[in-house]
């Protein structure tokens, strides 16, 4: 019966059979040709204008890729695969029976219903509202009443796509066809776009999400290394809505900035300005000082910036920074191995808006750029200096007089700090939970015993590789009983 149904309505239910099966099929990470039975995204065109109500036909996978419960009816009753597999290795068409037609078969005399079919549609909304993307389409299969579920526009504020082998492009340009059903060409619920890892994710599956997503807010395509300049100077030009952007891994971005037709169309008062407040282009490798400048001059509203790797800024890429961005939060520069201390007196520059900072592995680093941080931001939360060298105990003086506030501190791999610097973080910083003396050779019990008996707050203490007596560890142990204490040391347990 399948296969006669499926010639039936073969025409019917292409678009709706195509979406479901593609995506839930991508996001499973199977790159297999489409079977010759089903619509492919060619066809979407004239299929997807005709879905204002469902098809009647159902799209189940081969074998291999179906789902492991059994489909549905219409009216709630399990259909016999059996009679299906007579294509093992093709899709087959399952067609739902029309009410009043001579396909009630006996099964419909039983009256016997699975237990979710009596579940109102309000509780499996809730449901689906907590599957991932690939999950929630593959419900789209199961029977009718799923499918107008699983495609409620309330759903699908978020698309996470995920897997190496995942045809990115095809997925986004598949979905985002589906959902532009109700207000052709434009998705105007869909705020997050997350496509982590997918490493065939192209310029044209972004080209897709600017030109169909005017409300983005969220997107974030780490790992994406084939995305350029230009597909992320469309979608921040088209989507003036987008807060937070994630480019770390894509290491052809080199600059984030408007289209110059986008240009062209604003007025002077709003200038060139970009909305985003969240940035992350940690190993983005060919990031530039010319870069960074044209990113700081377009986006004066961020907030969180992260620069991790980015080897080729230096101290001069920092200046434009605070020069345009004056509410930076949290900003990371770690192994940025170029930036020295008059990079850290112009990141000062950002005074009490600075909450959060990261300049491990920055060698040219000492106790001046130390000084100037300390002095200028005074509401500082957590450092990580891991690395720095030429930090010394007079650096670490200068920072906890003037930062009382400071909650992280990573000094580790920091040979000049010793038990002097630590007293003076246990005198002025007695809110301090996270601390990391990893491999500082300089440190002894004392200033250990001096943390814990001021620092009561103390959650987590790093002494791994350090010269620290099982009796120190102790006294840390009894007066921090909530400190977990990260050590090397076998004669302590």
């Amino acid at each position: 019966m399948g296969a006669n149904n499926g010639k039936q309505y073969g025409s019917e239910g292409k678009g709706s059979s195509s979406i479901s099966s593609d995506i839930s099929s991508s996001t499973d990470h199977t790159p297999t040709k489409a079977p010759k039975n089903v619509a492919t995204t060619e066809g979407l065109d004239s299929s997807t204008r005709t879905l204002s109500t469902p098809s009647p036909g159902l799209i189940l996978p081969s074998k291999s890729s179906s789902l492991s419960s059994p489909a549905l009816s219409s009216n709630g009753h399990e259909t016999n695969s059996s009679s299906s597999s007579s294509a093992a290795a093709e899709t087959v068409a399952v067609v739902h029976p029309q009410p009043g037609t001579h396909t009630r078969s006996r099964q419909s005399k039983t009256h016997h219903h699975p237990p979710i079919d009596l579940l109102p549609d309000h509780t499996l909304l809730q449901i689906f509202s907590h599957l991932p993307t690939n999950q929630l389409c593959r419900c789209a299969r199961v029977c009718r009443r799923w499918y107008n579920l699983a495609w409620d526009p309330r759903l699908w504020s978020t698309v996470r796509l995920t897997g190496e082998l995942l045809h990115a492009d095809r997925a986004i340009r598949v979905l985002t066809h589906r959902l532009c059903q109700d207000t052709p060409n434009v998705c105007l619920t869909l705020e997050t776009v997350v496509v982590n890892g997918c490493k065939r994710l192209t310029d044209r599956g972004l080209h897709v999400v600017a030109q169909c997503c005017p409300e983005l807010r969220r997107l974030e395509v780490a790992g994406c290394y084939n995305i350029s300049n230009e597909a992320v100077f469309e979608v921040v030009s088209r989507c003036p809505s987008l807060e937070h952007l994630n480019l770390s891994g894509c290491s052809k971005v080199t600059c984030i900035s408007l289209t110059q037709e986008a240009s062209m169309q604003l007025s002077p008062l709003h200038g060139q300005q970009i909305s985003i407040h969240y940035l992350d282009m940690t190993d983005c490798f060919s990031l530039e000082d010319e870069g960074l400048r044209t990113i700081a001059s377009h986006c004066p509203r961020l907030t969180h910036l992260y620069l991790r790797r980015c080897t080729r800024l230096t101290d001069e890429a920092l200046r434009h920074l605070a020069l345009h961005c004056p509410s930076i939060r949290e900003l990371s520069l770690s192994d940025c191995r170029l930036v020295g201390d008059f990079g850290l007196r112009e990141v000062a520059r950002l005074e009490g808006c600075l909450r959060y900072l990261s300049v491990a592995h920055c060698t040219r680093i000492t106790d001046v750029g130390m000084r100037y941080v300390a002095r200028y931001c005074p509401r500082l939360r957590y450092l990580n200096a891991r690395g720095c060298e030429g930090l010394t105990d007079h650096g670490l003086s200068h920072l906890a007089r003037s930062c009382p506030k400071l909650k992280s501190l990573d000094v580790g791999k920091c040979p000049l700090v010793s038990d002097s610097g630590l007293e003076q973080l246990a005198m002025y910083c007695q809110g301090l939970r996270r601390v990391s003396l990893r491999a500082c050779e300089s440190v002894t019990g004392r200033g250990l015993k001096a943390l814990a008996a001021n620092c009561c707050e103390l959650q987590l203490l790093n002494v791994q590789d350090c010269e620290v007596s099982p009796e120190a560890l102790r006294f840390v142990r009894r007066h921090c009983r909530r400190c977990v204490i990260e050590h090397t040391n076998p004669a302590f347990y």
